[in-house]
């Protein structure tokens, strides 16, 4: 994809937040082009939890449709009691210490899905199988939570995700087991020594977190080379937005924002939060990889 001058305009408009079937998404890579272009977006970004399984098809895409795309994945990590989702863009997927995280990480995940289903199935009509009925690109997806959701909704437990997300997969549930990751501080020394730009997703989310990581944990991170904070997101509060441009502002961060879009079955729609696109260039001029 030819980089222009429209696309990463102040005016230009980047979902960089976007989940497609390869994590927890409900449609392709090609059909998050298709749709993003549709909406009249200028470009996306693609950010499936802990794979980038899903950047091959929507390089296809972003050259069929003519559409830019920024290459991504939503990493989940913690610092101190806190979970956090850190997004990475444009690193290189080839490099060995991103694939060992990785691997590491989406091993862990389906170990503890597992363990959450067997208590869950003791008391509700779900089984392992009927989650994995529910993954949509088999062994290249990171199953969690949203498939167990899924299959509860399939079962006529809910209607639908958020309502499952609600109560039996809420982090407050008995059946909550949390997500074995890596550090923050893991996730920045690996994106950067793979050429990456990496950004803390919805930080004031405080429905996410009851503990939000806090200004001197960010700027902790801030002097270990964290490149950003997403402010444009749903899950952040007006007054959170208001304290993290603060911080990006006084340490020269990027500021993103994004949709979080997964498809079906929960609120989020594409496009409803976005980045101009002097932030997408941001991005692009750091990155190790180019845009699509």
């Amino acid at each position: 994809m030819t980089e222009s001058n429209e696309a990463f305009s102040a005016d230009a408009r980047w979902d960089l937040h976007c989940h497609t079937r390869f994590s927890d998404g409900t449609y392709t890579p090609t059909e998050l082009v298709k749709q993003a272009k549709g909406l009249g977006l200028q470009g996306v970004a693609i950010t499936d939890h802990d794979t980038y399984a899903g950047w091959d098809e929507v390089a296809h895409a972003a050259k069929q449709y003519e559409f830019p795309v920024i290459r991504g994945s939503e990493i989940t990590a913690y610092d101190m009691h806190t979970s956090v989702h850190m997004l990475a863009y444009l690193y290189d997927p080839n490099n060995e210490v991103m694939i060992d995280m990785f691997v590491a990480t989406r091993e862990a995940r389906l170990k503890r899905t597992r363990r959450m289903v067997e208590a869950i199935a003791m008391d509700y009509p779900i089984t392992w199988d009927s989650v994995l009925a529910q993954v949509g690109e088999g062994e290249k997806t990171t199953v969690g939570r949203p498939h167990i959701a899924d299959a509860l909704v399939h079962a006529g437990v809910y209607d639908n995700r958020s309502q499952a997300f609600d109560g039996i997969c809420s982090s407050s549930s008995p059946y909550y087991i949390p997500t074995p990751s890596p550090s923050t501080h893991e996730v920045i020394r690996c994106v950067h020594a793979a050429g990456g730009v990496v950004v803390v997703a919805h930080a004031g989310a405080t429905a996410r977190n009851p503990e939000l990581l806090s200004d001197a944990q960010i700027e902790t991170l801030i002097a270990e080379g964290l490149d950003g904070l997403e402010i444009w997101h749903r899950d952040n509060s007006r007054v959170q937005q208001h304290r993290l441009s603060r911080i990006a502002r006084d340490h020269h961060l990027i500021m993103t924002g994004g949709s979080d879009w997964h498809g079906k079955g929960k609120p989020n729609l594409l496009g409803e939060n976005t980045a101009p696109g002097n932030v997408a260039a941001a991005i692009v001029k750091q990155g190790i990889l180019g845009l699509l």
